[in-house]
């Protein structure tokens, strides 16, 4: 069993800081990177507004940059998931699908979240080749082209008006008869001459060829009618996951499944800290994890320093 300073689930941006700044304050840290190294940013091709690469970057490369730099620093990577935890009392107890146990003096917890899919045939082939679930990164690549949104509610509403600075035209596809999102956010939409609102239709099929996305099979919910629409791209905000399974019943969690923090990345039990998209449900961009990455590792730091002194 190994007895380590800092143990950090998850690879995504978040952990990948969290483990630089850790490791450059000389604390022995693991960095547990589960079965999705690099997590969300490594589905987007390109990221354009990622600090320091004005000609763009895309996710793998970046994930592939910041583990490089985090195994500078003298952090272990670890190619598993961590699969248990004992919070109970510290050292933190870990173990992984492997069975490698670990003991760690604190944890962060970065384990990302999931953005909700359609779950049709099609859609993963897409994934990056037209197929999308974040505006903020992607809308540019939509210029003058026609994007679709499937979705209702604020996220959806809020992304659709922020692609319309793009896209020349923009049909958002909704199961419901009416929007769930914010009166204010329904009414922009509605008034906004680039977009056409599907109602009460559901997509059933992405269609693609070799060279990507080329439109969806939509089906009425009310007719029962079936129908082709093309376009040059699809975005999905129908919600998102927060990975965090494996601390219920442990740290405290929203009524979404968000890990709650305080202002400096406290979890409800001391020296467990979070950072990242799993205790974030708003901003949800690399950049951000990767600046509650390092105020996470800070805190751990700071945590450690303050019980050996």
């Amino acid at each position: 069993m190994k007895k380590i300073d800092v143990g950090i689930i998850g690879g995504g941006p978040a952990g990948y800081t969290a483990a630089i700044y850790a490791s450059r304050a000389n604390l022995s840290t693991v960095l547990f990177l589960g079965t999705q190294p690099g997590g969300q940013i490594t589905l987007t091709n390109d990221l354009e507004n990622f600090p320091g690469f004005p000609e763009g970057i895309g996710g793998l490369e970046l994930a592939e940059k910041l583990e490089k730099q985090s195994v500078k620093f003298g952090t272990e990577t670890v190619y598993d998931k961590v699969e248990s935890i004992n919070f109970s009392e510290r050292p933190f107890y870990l173990k992984t699908t492997a069975g490698d146990e670990y003991l760690a003096e604190t944890v962060i917890v970065s384990t990302g979240s999931g953005s909700r899919m359609l779950g049709v045939p099609g859609e993963t082939e897409s994934i990056g080749k037209g197929v999308s679930t974040c505006a903020t990164c992607d809308a540019f690549f939509y210029r003058g082209k026609h994007a679709l949104v499937v979705g209702g509610g604020d996220s959806a509403l809020d992304e659709s008006l922020y692609l319309t600075r793009f896209v020349s035209k923009l049909t958002l596809i909704h199961r419901r008869e009416k929007f769930r999102g914010s009166p204010i956010l329904q009414n922009r939409v509605l008034n906004n001459d680039k977009i056409e609102v599907v109602w009460n239709s559901v997509v059933e099929e992405v269609l693609h060829n070799p060279g990507g996305f080329t439109g969806v099979k939509l089906k009425n919910l009310i007719s029962g009618a079936e129908s082709t629409l093309t376009a040059d791209g699809l975005f999905v905000f129908i919600g998102h996951i927060p990975n965090t399974d494996l601390f219920r019943g442990v740290l405290t969690l929203d009524d979404h499944g968000y890990i709650v923090t305080d202002r400096n990345l406290h979890t409800n039990i001391p020296g467990v800290f979070a950072a990242g998209d799993v205790q974030d449900p708003v901003y949800r961009q690399a950049i951000t994890a990767a600046g509650t990455g390092s105020m996470a590792a800070l805190e751990a730091y700071r945590f450690l320093e303050h019980e050996r002194n």
